[in-house]
């Protein structure tokens, strides 16, 4: 390890939590894993590492994968991503390492051979895979004991400077089953990982799941994630802003209203940037055009009514700034 991966890897969780809020837990299990793997305690012949992300939808199970390829190999191209739903059918799995030879596809390569072959330092994400047909489950613990992969040209990939992360939406009805889940309700999530978590070892093989780093169940969302979240959103509308010399600033009313307009508990925050983009994103660009604020403004953001309103105002002005 070089002393600069050495430095970063050591501030994992706080690179993690500043660009994927609102999962605490699920962040630090997943930076512990990842440095003993990188000190070279987790075995040489295998990936940097195999999680699985359990959680209802909109929960940070994909911006957590895609923050950990910014981090760890930096850039969001180096995450490798494969919906399961592709793969469902045995005939469709043959395209992860190739077509056989004579059937039609065999001159492309495999879809996941050729996309580690190209960038063999990434994150694979292997989306939904309560879907997936269960030959991938052997292609994986091919992965998991050896670090590599054959293609159909009889090519060995190297998977050993990959992490493995997949997801699946199995038990995360129990989410929503016979608990309040409101906002402020983390304390009753205990309770639910454990059915949720017995509902994945039902689904899945045993020996795949032995091979696994880490079960990780994502917490669903509270007021206190969901306004991390916000805050995060907020910050790319900023980098947009800052290009015109401009600041954002948010009352505390227009902080909540975005939250209940953004935010579903069955979609989770990915609703969030959606709300973001129509209640705040659109109306201010098209103030912008108007020529009502300008280079050196500060535009604050409030609500009247329960309506989104924009005003002018000064360093002191009430109200959460975006930075």
């Amino acid at each position: 390890l070089s002393t600069e991966e050495e430095k970063r890897l050591l501030k994992l969780e706080e690179e993690l939590r500043s660009m994927a809020s609102g999962q605490d837990e699920a962040v630090g299990r997943e930076a512990k894993a990842i440095r003993k793997a990188r000190a070279g305690l987790g075995g040489h012949t295998r990936p940097v590492g195999g999680f699985f992300f359990l959680g209802p939808t909109g929960v940070g199970k994909t911006r957590l994968a895609e923050a950990l390829a910014e981090v760890l190999f930096g850039s969001k191209e180096a995450l490798l991503r494969f919906d399961m739903s592709e793969y469902m059918e045995k005939f469709n799995v043959s395209r992860l390492i190739g077509a056989p030879p004579g059937y039609v596809g065999y001159d492309e390569g495999g879809q996941l051979t050729e996309a580690v072959r190209r960038r063999p330092y990434s994150v694979i994400l292997f989306d939904e895979m309560e879907k997936a047909h269960p030959e991938v489950f052997n292609l994986l613990l091919q992965i998991f004991d050896s670090g590599r992969l054959t293609d159909a040209f009889g090519r060995t990939v190297d998977f050993r400077n990959t992490l493995i992360i997949m997801t699946s939406n199995v038990g995360a009805q129990l989410f929503f089953k016979g608990v309040s889940l409101g906002f402020g309700e983390g304390e009753n999530f205990r309770g639910v990982k454990e059915q949720v978590l017995t509902q994945f070892r039902k689904r899945f093989p045993p020996e795949f799941i032995n091979r696994l780093d880490d079960i990780i169940v994502f917490n669903a969302l509270g007021e206190k994630e969901v306004l991390k979240i916000l805050d995060l959103v907020l910050k790319e509308l900023q980098e947009r802003l800052d290009e015109r010399g401009m600041k954002l600033r948010l009352t505390p009313r227009a902080r909540k209203f975005l939250v209940s307009e953004g935010f579903d508990l069955q979609m989770g925050a990915r609703p969030l940037r959606r709300a973001l983009e129509r209640l705040v994103s659109e109306p201010l660009s098209e103030e912008i055009l108007k020529g009502s604020y300008s280079e050196g403004d500060t535009v604050v953001v409030d609500v009247v009514r329960g309506s989104v309103r924009f005003k002018k105002g000064g360093k002191k002005e009430a109200g959460t700034s975006v930075s």
